[in-house]
């Protein structure tokens, strides 16, 4: 049971083990994703027949992955750590192609020459998975030439045209909670229609988030089975209720005057 001490402290012990998300948790919408890969395909390198390595997923180790042959890394990497990133990357001669902050493109170049990285000036405007706003550019061994720099508008209209598109796939998204959750802006709809409803704290549970991943902005509860039931009727009722908005004196007589003379 949620109020049950042991409950708390099965979970507490639970919750040491499971992966901590933090800043560089900044997963990179698909649609983003498959731009700049495409875009390297067509730009930079042919990618036919070549493995397409994303090392930096949740959970995961790349200075202990498995790096075959003709393989390149195409991968939003941790920018915290990205100047060592590039470094081992550069030392074991493995090819990428890198997600960076384009305010401080070059600040591992600064600190430490790499000798055949290239900055790639984007300046992409990206709204990653985990809500962050982030300016964004690239680096990479790929690059024909080596220059220290390349500006690519063409990258940036490839980014802009998917970030749009990503927009719109969520706009047409429409989340519905179960019965059994309910948030501050779910009941809110039911207080500007007139309902009035309690629950009780031994049949709530407070949760940040479902475990299939799908956050609860603001936090939420879980209910009973009981309340649930509660929740939808009184949502049946609310959807019943109308407000009529009354015309004043002024209003009626300029209506009065619309009406035709006899």
């Amino acid at each position: 049971m949620p109020n049950n001490p042991l409950f708390h402290d099965y979970e507490a012990f639970t919750e040491k083990f499971k992966p901590k998300k933090t800043t560089d948790d900044c997963y990179t919408p698909p649609a983003v994703y498959e731009a700049v890969r495409d875009w390297v395909d067509k730009h930079v390198c042919p990618l036919e027949g070549r493995a397409i390595l994303r090392p930096f997923r949740p959970g995961g180790d790349y200075e202990h992955e498995d790096y075959p042959e003709g393989a390149i890394v195409i991968d939003n990497p941790p920018f915290s750590i990205l100047a060592s990133i590039v470094r081992f990357y550069v030392a074991r001669h493995i090819p990428f192609f890198l997600f960076a902050p384009a305010l401080t493109l070059c600040s591992a170049a600064v600190r430490d020459p790499l000798n055949g990285v290239t900055a790639v000036v984007a300046n992409a405007n990206i709204i990653y998975e985990n809500g962050a706003n982030i300016n964004t550019s690239f680096l990479t061994n790929l690059w024909p030439g080596s220059p220290a720099m390349a500006v690519s508008g063409s990258l940036n209209k490839a980014v802009a045209e998917a970030v749009e598109r990503t927009k719109v796939s969520k706009a047409k998204r429409v989340v519905k909670y179960p019965a059994n959750v309910v948030t501050a802006a779910l009941l809110g709809k039911l207080a500007v229609r007139g309902i009035d409803w309690e629950l009780p704290r031994a049949e709530t549970y407070p949760v940040s988030a479902l475990n299939c991943g799908q956050g609860l902005f603001g936090g939420g509860y879980l209910i009973s089975e009981r309340l649930a039931a509660e929740r939808l009727a009184a949502e049946r009722l609310a959807l019943r209720q109308h407000y009529t908005y009354e015309l004043d004196e002024a209003e009626r007589a300029i209506i009065r005057g619309l009406t035709p003379k006899a």
